[in-house]
């Protein structure tokens, strides 16, 4: 009979994490190296130090090779210790250890609170949900609970900066985890510009009925990037500016923003109730129940600022403690909230009334409370500077782990010395989001971002399952294969069932059988048994829950439009051709040597 392994203990994890440098103890030649090196430094061997890319023969030679290259990563898994350990060295500074299961409560919030409700609930109110908005939220909060769980077992016992992109790694692979970087980093984007975006349509209609009155149109431009936003980058931009000074001080800036921005909100709910008329709530499903999940693949956008929380493990000091408390405690209570919001808003305004952009302002204002949309705007506009806050420093993160992997340049992955902070990946992503802030509209990058979210949560849980019930050697083949039949069955249906609804199939017998083999999937993976027993902290009712969460996902993606479809596809095949033409060479290199520091040595010699 086999043993389950049991997942590391806290003490095995602060083992694993001794920092990289210690002042009583000798350092390696290569640490005395990299402490002479000046962060600030800009040569081709700190961006492409991989033998591949060392000049051009060297290049033609590895892409030569690319199909090879390719079927090796597709198949290669990395560990916990490669994550925890070794990729960290590339960081040549540690991350500083500073926060605490109360600075990740409040970070929770502030990073949620203001990413979603004040921005895309009157735009889904108003266009595919009427006051059904309430139980698009209601769906959307269950399935981010189940990915919550799924992501605090992970970051319990691997708290790294990498968040899902380094649980996809271990569990799924290079290949995956790649297309899931990808879509990280259009997440981090197009979630950071349509904030930014956000902020300019309430700060405008603080003194304007117009929500554009700031920006400049273009008539040249295609409808949808033709409303040029300055007010977006300058925020944006300030935004990243204070989270790169220190992880501390941004978590202290957010609680203080935090208690203000839950003031307002009670008021947002009481004041609405008391103006509430129940005739507004008819009809409830203007659009249909299609149009009620069409807006819960959308407002899922509201729950996503608690991945940003988990890519803060590593600067976590207690992880077996502090992350189940502040991802579970803080993602539960902000449900609850989200549904009263969007009660209140539907009950105070018509949803024919309920303006796109800055629906809560607008709406106090149609009620005769003129002055209340001065606060109703300052509650938001805080709410998206935490969330804009908390975001810049998530999305850092991502992007620091993805460049510690060398699927983008290491350069990106160096912690300053002084700030503990990443400051070339933010200053990455800050750039990139500024230029799509300024171009592109709420709607657009709202259904982009939905569909990375969605796809991203739903590996999470296949990759939750896998950690479950295989481990390399140890599995044996027949587990192993009851265990893949049963997730394929637990995926295809998923899939089957969001096409039937997709199709708008009539009549209980599809679903049915569709839900039949759902539930024979996961019923047979009960039957296999579990090779891994979390000790510290582990997602209950294994497998139900995740397969639960696959299937919800899968059923919110399908609800998105064609377009959203197309966006993703475009941007996934822009991602695969620069995996094809850099990131598999460079992972290889880093794959089959045991440093790439003897190249850099050389590079630096030859150049010499």
């Amino acid at each position: 009979m086999k043993i389950p392994i049991q997942a590391p203990t806290e003490s095995d994890i602060n083992n694993l994490l001794t920092p990289l440098t210690n002042p009583s103890s000798s350092t390696t030649g290569m640490d005395d190296h990299q402490h002479s090196k000046s962060y600030w430094r800009f040569s081709k061997q700190d961006f492409y130090p991989e033998p591949s890319f060392q000049n051009l023969t060297a290049y033609r030679s590895a892409f030569s090779q690319t199909i090879h290259r390719l079927r090796d990563r597709c198949l290669g898994r990395s560990s916990d210790v490669t994550e925890l350990v070794e990729l960290k060295k590339q960081s040549e500074n540690d991350m500083h250890k500073c926060l605490t299961w109360i600075d990740l409560i409040w970070l929770g919030f502030g990073s949620v609170v203001g990413s979603g409700i004040f921005t895309v609930t009157g735009l889904e109110a108003r266009d595919n949900a009427g006051p059904s908005i309430v139980l698009s939220y209601a769906l959307s909060g269950l399935s981010a609970l189940f990915s919550v769980f799924c992501y605090t077992e992970f970051a319990v016992e691997i708290p790294i900066a990498g968040g899902s992109f380094s649980f996809l790694r271990i569990e799924l692979g290079d290949f995956v985890a790649f297309i899931a970087a990808g879509n990280i980093l259009l997440e981090a984007v197009a979630g950071a510009a349509g904030l930014a975006r956000s902020f300019s349509s309430y700060f405008a209609s603080m003194f304007s009925s117009n929500p554009d009155i700031l920006r400049i149109k273009v008539d040249s431009f295609a409808e949808g990037f033709n409303l040029l936003d300055p007010i977006a980058v300058v925020i944006l931009f300030m935004a990243n500016m204070v989270a790169m000074r220190g992880t501390k001080l941004t978590s202290f800036s957010n609680m203080i923003l935090s208690m203000i921005t839950s003031l307002i909100i009670v008021f947002i709910i009481i004041v609405g109730f008391m103006h509430s008329k129940t005739s507004n709530l008819q009809p409830f499903f203007p659009y249909g129940p299609g149009g009620m999940f069409k807006a819960a693949a959308v407002v899922y956008w509201s729950y996503t600022g608690f991945d940003m929380v988990a890519n803060m493990a590593e600067e976590t000091r207690k992880p077996s403690k502090d992350i189940p408390l502040g991802l579970v405690g803080s993602m539960s209570t902000v449900g609850v909230v989200y549904c009263l919001m969007a009660l209140a808003l539907t009950m105070m305004v018509k949803f024919t009334e309920i303006d796109r952009d800055a629906p809560y302002s607008v709406a106090f204002e149609k009620i005769g409370m003129k002055w209340a949309k001065y606060v109703v705007s300052l509650c938001a506009l805080k709410g998206m500077l935490t969330s804009m806050l908390i975001g810049s420093m998530g999305q850092a993160r991502y992007t620091t782990q993805i460049a510690r992997a060398h699927m983008i340049p290491p350069w990106f992955a160096l912690v300053h010395p002084k700030t503990g902070t990443p400051i070339y990946a933010t200053l990455l992503v800050t750039t990139i989001s500024c230029i799509v802030a300024l171009f592109s509209s709420l709607d657009v990058l709202s259904s982009v971002l939905s569909f990375s979210t969605l796809f991203i949560f739903m590996l999470m849980a296949v990759a939750l399952l896998v950690r479950r019930y295989y481990v390399k050697d140890r599995t044996s083949t027949h587990d192993m294969a009851k265990f893949m039949v049963c997730l394929a069955v637990v995926i295809g249906s998923s899939i089957g069932i969001t096409a039937l609804w997709g199709a708008n199939v009539k009549g209980w017998i599809g679903y049915t059988v569709g839900g039949g083999f759902w539930f024979v999937g996961t019923f047979g993976m009960m039957l296999v048994q579990q090779q891994r027993v979390p000790k510290v902290w582990g997602v209950p009712l294994v497998p139900w829950l995740p397969a639960l969460s696959i299937l919800m996902n899968v059923f919110l993606i399908g609800s998105l439009g064609a377009i959203a479809f197309k966006r993703f596809f475009i941007c996934s095949g822009v991602m695969l051709v620069y995996y094809v033409l850099v990131g598999v060479h460079a992972t290889y290199d880093v794959a089959h040597q045991e440093s790439i520091e003897p190249n850099l040595e050389k590079g630096k010699t030859a150049s010499g």
